[in-house]
């Protein structure tokens, strides 16, 4: 040790490591039992052999520091400062657990330690920490999250791309790699080419270096100069630490891929053996000290057994609770209409909208590819770099899941990212961090964490880009509780579903129809924030309700006047948002027209149209005269030529056919 290292280790700083590393060591060794008696279930994934890494790291760290975790993390929660009793709870899955009994094992919160819980995704809190860093620098806050993961996590792309981001954006984050030699049961030889890891980081320009994570000691020395290093220069730092795990991956693993006499071997020399046997052998402890703080550690474990063992079980009338945040703001009052209106684009719209929103507040800022100079793939945001600054128009790199986890870190670190996409199809390579991160983590944290996040992209078909830019999608992301989905098919309300989502405390999906960005329509001078919970008639009638959203409502509204002129009035409903769902809107219509087409320009299969029919059946099925009917995109990927493309979508000459054969009236 150096000079600098010994002037930390009094014996009250001693004490402390040994008594966390012992606390934790107990502590799961009472869960592993508890497993067996069926009290504690699911994945249980213990920490058994890498306590000097929580305890080394975490003691040394602020209160205004954060932490993400892996779902190896009760060490790390109880290292923290997390109370025992919560902890236990949270095993339990009862209600005074420290996530309210929604995270379980794998998803332990704690706000008030700015624990930001356990992530079951193998890498995906690399970019939720990233982005907590990136908020932390954009306010000028002065803490620093630390990100701890196993070695498995560096083969994942979220891996990469948040090294690149932190190194790029100089975010103040510590990560932290519990190398422990086996990703599951795969020996580290056998799944990465270089076993190096702290060089991978090192790769991206980030300073790192790797420590023996055995011992305590020089985990807490290199943890001190890593968040020096970061305090003075505000740029991540990268610790590889060495370590081993003594029982298995998780209480389902059969350790078919190590001997006994390895685990043996690694046991002897453990961290709290190690540890112990210096302070024994220095004469700063003595045995009965050692037996001293067993005994403490042990009583406040039985007592935490008995917290969790008295709690409660939430009951089943709040199974819907922390989805979305109980304090939604109120319906935006629409402002009365100026009289004065100016033709404007769509793209002109939504342009507006970002334009104000970060006028009206600086915690507002914008990412996505290309989203600076360039204004993005379909130039929305084009000038704005320049009035704004980088720093609030940010060019990413091609790395959509990792920018839009940095958007959803920063969002749970207080600010209001608005993340471009630059298309439907490419959500899919943030399709994690959307689902699994953005979408999840107000219930898991037992409504602790939200994520004020907006996420922009474009969609629909009509360009002849082909199978891999043209898809709507936006389906899909409606069957996800926990976000907010629109669809806004009008200049007003591309201009105002934005401000009102950017008020929203969850995240919120906008997907804006390729083909609407030219379209102009007249705006109002007093338009302003738009209800984003309520569907629109656009257009009333009294035969059939033509349900659609989106780039269809343009042709829905003109299948609808051909329909007129046959004597068929159609009611036509832009529902506006896909979740969710306008249902009271929906089924008045039905009860007045008895008849509906529901019109998506998504395959048919699987698809929101199906969706609504289903909830028609059930709301409304006594009001119909006639089976609904449906128009949807061909059961194809988007083929490149013009022709062929548009017979695949929604046509004028489909939707009147379908309110046609609604009406008993099919000429085919």
């Amino acid at each position: 040790m150096t000079k600098a290292e010994k002037t930390h280790l009094t014996h009250a700083h001693v004490t402390e490591l040994l008594k966390g590393m012992i606390r934790i060591r107990h502590f799961e060794d009472k869960c592993a039992e508890l497993y067996t008696q069926q009290k504690i279930r699911g994945f249980l994934h213990l920490y058994d052999g890498e306590e000097a890494i929580a305890m080394g790291v975490i003691s040394v760290l602020g209160e205004n520091d954060r932490i993400v975790a892996t779902y190896r993390e009760h060490g790390h929660a109880l290292a923290r400062g997390v109370p025992m009793p919560q902890v236990m709870a949270e095993m339990y899955g009862k209600a005074e657990g420290c996530s309210g009994g929604r995270g379980g094992s794998m998803h332990l919160f704690h706000a008030p330690t700015n624990f930001f819980g356990g992530n079951a995704i193998v890498g995906g809190g690399l970019p939720l920490a990233g982005g907590l860093a990136l908020g932390d620098k954009l306010s000028g806050a002065e803490g620093i999250t630390v990100c701890f993961f196993g070695e498995g996590a560096v083969a994942e792309g979220e891996f990469h791309e948040t090294m690149n981001l932190a190194e790029l954006w100089d975010v103040p984050a510590l990560f932290v790699c519990e190398n422990n030699g086996y990703a599951m049961g795969s020996a580290l030889a056998r799944t990465e080419s270089e076993t190096d890891i702290h060089a991978k980081a090192a790769a991206y320009g980030i300073a790192s270096e790797v420590v023996d994570g055995q011992d305590v000691v020089a985990v807490e020395a290199a943890a001190r100069r890593a968040l020096a290093s970061i305090r003075e220069t505000g740029r991540p730092y990268f610790l590889e630490c060495r370590t081993y795990r003594f029982r298995a991956h998780s209480m389902f693993d059969a350790q078919l891929y190590r001997d006994k006499e390895e685990i043996a071997k690694f046991r002897a020399n453990g961290p709290i053996v190690r540890f112990q046997g210096w302070l024994l052998e220095n004469h700063l402890f003595k045995d009965s000290d050692i037996a001293r703080i067993e005994a403490e550690v042990d009583a406040e474990i039985s007592e935490a057994v008995a917290f969790a063992e008295a709690g409660t079980w939430e009951p089943l009338e709040t199974l819907t609770r922390h989805v979305v945040s109980d304090e939604a703001p109120l319906a935006p009052v629409p402002a009365a209409p100026s009289g004065r209106t100016s033709e404007i684009t769509y793209r002109e719209a939504v342009k507006q909208a970002i334009r104000e929103a970060m006028i009206g507040d600086e915690r507002v800022f914008l990412m996505g590819e290309d989203v600076g100079a360039y204004g993005g793939c379909y130039a929305v945001t084009k000038g704005l770099m320049a009035e704004f600054g980088e720093t609030r128009i940010r060019d990413t790199p091609l790395s959509e899941s990792g920018f839009t986890g940095f958007g959803i870190g920063a969002a749970a670190a207080g600010l209001r990212p608005i993340v471009e996409l630059m298309t439907v199809n490419f959500s899919l390579l943030a399709l994690d961090q959307i689902m699994n991160t953005a979408a999840t983590i107000r219930h898991m944290s037992g409504g602790q964490f939200g994520v004020p996040l907006v996420i922009r992209m474009a969609t629909g078909a009509g360009k002849q880009l082909a199978a891999q830019h043209s898809h709507s999608l936006e389906g899909w992301y409606a069957h996800i509780p926990g976000l907010r989905v629109l669809a806004p098919a009008t200049v007003e309300d591309a201009r105002g579903m934005l401000s009102t989502a950017l008020q929203d405390p969850d995240p919120v999906l906008i997907f804006e129809n390729v083909m609407l960005y030219n379209m102009t329509g007249a705006l109002d001078e007093a338009a302003g924030a738009v209800d984003i919970a309520r569907a629109a008639i656009r257009r009333e009638g009294r035969d059939v309700s033509l349900i659609t959203y989106g780039g269809s409502l343009w042709k829905t509204l003109e299948a609808a006047e051909a329909l007129s002129t046959e004597g068929i009035e159609a009611e036509v409903i832009d529902l506006r948002s896909l979740r969710p769902l306008d249902d009271a809107t929906i089924m008045a219509s039905l009860a007045r027209t008895r008849r509906a087409v529901v019109v998506d320009e998504g395959w048919r299969s699987g698809s929101i149209s199906a969706e609504i029919i289903a909830r028609i059946n059930e709301q409304a099925f006594w009001h119909l005269d006639a089976p609904l009917g449906r128009v949807c995109a061909k059961e194809v990927p988007i083929p490149y030529p013009s022709h062929l493309e548009a017979a695949s979508i929604p046509q004028v000459a489909d939707i009147v056919a379908a309110a046609r054969a609604a009406m008993g009236q099919d000429k085919s």
